[in-house]
């Protein structure tokens, strides 16, 4: 029992703050280019704030990712809430809604590429402190890339469906916006749903692992690079 616990309580210890980091970075980003581009919605809330309890949420951030973790499920999924953007504030609402969405996915480019970079620490620091620190960031390097990808996927309301809805003509792009409000459903659906049909029906449906997966493993190359090999 004891050697269980302490397992489970070192993958958590590898884990929460590879998760924290990321979301908190990737929704402060979202909130301070808003501000920055004329909408003070989220930096008179708190949300343009380094403090994940800002950013989380109960159940996206803490309990489905935990159930995930615990079941072994093959893959980790959940989400902050939401910063809260009025896009008819932004100084060019069209230009910068898209500047906006893409902030998170920024951010979580940019820590994956510090975490890859920290990794030239480790050999100085002492053996059991190095490990933990390797296993965090090759976690955080992870997440990150989940993240960035995942929320680059061209479906509002993630943040790749925005981009779309801002570059995109409007006769595209209003019938694309006009998806936001099933956004969520179809994410679920594809990333839960399908794969259970496919397996009833003997087919590989693992879309999930298509459009996030695979962009993953031919990123995954170029952060070894930066992190010197280790990988």
């Amino acid at each position: 029992m004891g050697g269980g616990l302490s397992e489970i309580l070192y993958q958590a210890s590898i884990w929460v703050l590879p998760v924290l980091f990321a979301i908190t970075l990737h929704e402060a980003a979202h909130g301070y280019v808003a501000w920055r581009l004329g909408d003070d919605t989220a930096y008179s809330r708190g949300r343009v704030s380094f403090n994940p309890l800002r950013h989380v949420d109960a159940f996206g951030t803490v309990l489905l990712p935990a159930m995930l973790l615990l079941f072994g499920a093959p893959f980790l999924f959940g989400w902050a809430k939401p910063v809260p953007v009025a896009f008819n504030r932004l100084h060019n609402p069209r230009r910068d809604m898209v500047l906006v969405a893409a902030a998170g996915p920024g951010a979580n480019l940019a820590l994956a590429t510090a975490s890859a970079l920290l990794f030239h620490l480790v050999p100085l620091l002492p053996p059991t402190f190095g490990t933990w620190l390797a296993y965090n960031l090759v976690n955080s390097i992870l997440i990150n890339l989940v993240l960035a990808v995942f929320n680059m996927l061209p479906l509002p309301p993630l943040d790749g469906g925005r981009v779309a809805v801002g570059l995109l003509p409007r006769a595209l792009a209003l019938p694309l916006a006009r998806l936001e409000r099933f956004g969520f459903l179809i994410i679920i659906g594809v990333i839960f749903l399908l794969p259970m049909i496919g397996e009833r029906l003997g087919l590989d449906l693992h879309v999930f692992y298509w459009i996030v997966g695979k962009p993953i493993e031919w990123l995954w190359p170029i952060f070894d690079r930066l992190a010197g090999g280790v990988l």
